[in-house]
């Protein structure tokens, strides 16, 4: 099946349908809350909770005996927070930094998680197989009543990110002044983690434990390049959000043996990449254009400073030896010469220049802001 077949199929198939409607919710809860994470620096937040969810989804399973996955995932969601809060008791109890925290409740964990699956698929029953899919994700797992969820939970989160939108801002960028204006600090903090956590025990079953960080944080890292306003940020990584689980879905269910969280997680991955590059303001292509226009009005600049000199010491800047010294001066190219012509700072008669009257002004003007400076 051909991406365009699959395009054509996706609103008369039930499974693709509820595919693509999943992984697209998915993406675009992901990328909402991805943005705050970002922004606080707490980019590998996303990864601990991941690893934390695991051993909630086998305890849940050892006390129910079945695989259902809404019990599966309030384990892992009770699990999740747990270790989100030991987390931040570490940071607060003791002299260790967040990232020391994070990687130990990650390790811990997750280490404990895989013993009880290693306990759980030695035991006779059958019911067992299977548990491995929330290591990896199995988005194909998917049925209507997940869709629901994930729509619920992202309207939810919409609610909740209207209703505390100036709170949730206002501690981003100014924690300390949020204190000020009486806000409850750490309600808001512990608000804004939980739902992050909700978002991503919702993902397990689809990206898996050990890629969902990455889709958590991808898009949010996408959109940043692009504004540096927080609410345009949110929408476009929810955008890139959904783009990356629809088209990441497609191109898996094109091809054979390809797994759909892995590829929804490359498809994030290229809009990283394009963004890094082709962004305006922080893209890598936009801004080596900047640094090579600076270096040529640098040029423009030391050239016209060199003939401001030239027209201080010599009475007249036409004068032959005046003239003679200006063509003998190395510290231009013909464009940055063409340049200095275009902008009527020199004439050009042959292979003979020499300095405008506007352009004496400006070289001056330069030479007088420079003096400034060094003052």
């Amino acid at each position: 099946m051909t991406i365009t077949e699959y395009f054509e199929l996706v609103f008369s198939d039930y499974t693709l349908r509820t595919i693509t409607l999943g992984t697209a919710i998915l993406g675009a809860v992901c990328g909402m809350l991805g943005s705050f994470a970002v922004l606080r620096k707490q980019s590998l937040l996303g990864d601990a909770i991941s690893h934390a969810a695991l051993p909630g989804i086998a305890i849940a399973f050892l006390l129910t005996g079945a695989k259902d996955s809404n019990v599966l995932l309030l384990g892992a969601l009770i699990s999740g927070l747990i270790g989100t809060f030991w987390i931040r008791g570490i940071i607060t109890k003791t002299h260790l930094k967040s990232d020391t925290a994070l990687g130990l409740i990650l390790s811990l964990f997750f280490g404990f998680g895989m013993l009880l699956l290693t306990f759980i698929q030695k035991q006779p029953n059958a019911n067992q197989a299977g548990l491995d899919k929330y290591l990896f994700g199995q988005a194909a797992t998917l049925v209507e009543k997940d869709v629901w969820m994930m729509a619920i939970v992202t309207g939810l989160c919409l609610i909740v990110l209207l209703l505390f939108w100036k709170e949730f801002k206002i501690l981003l960028f100014d924690a300390d002044y949020t204190k000020t204006l009486g806000f409850n600090t750490k309600t808001i903090d512990i608000l804004i983690t939980s739902f992050i956590v909700l978002a991503i025990v919702l993902g397990l079953q689809t990206v898996g434990v050990v890629l969902m960080s990455a889709m958590l944080l991808a898009p949010a890292a996408a959109a940043r390049q692009w504004t540096n306003s927080l609410g345009v940020m949110v929408f476009l990584a929810a955008i890139f959000g959904a783009f990356s689980g629809v088209f990441g879905t497609a191109i898996s269910a094109s091809q054979n043996n390809l797994s759909t969280g892995p590829v929804i997680v490359l498809v994030a991955a290229v809009f990283v990449i394009f963004s890094f590059i082709f962004s305006p303001s922080r893209g890598l292509l936009f801004k080596q254009i900047r640094i090579i226009k600076n270096r040529r009005d640098l040029e423009l600049y030391k050239t016209l400073a060199f003939m401001h000199n030239i027209a201080e010491t010599h009475e007249n800047i036409a004068h032959p030896h005046a003239i003679k010294i200006l063509n003998n001066f190395q510290g231009f190219t013909r464009k940055t010469l063409q340049k200095l012509v275009e902008r009527n700072y020199v004439t050009l008669n042959g292979n003979m220049w020499s300095l405008t009257e506007e352009g004496f002004n400006k070289a001056a003007n330069l030479y007088n802001q420079h003096s400034n400076e060094d003052e």
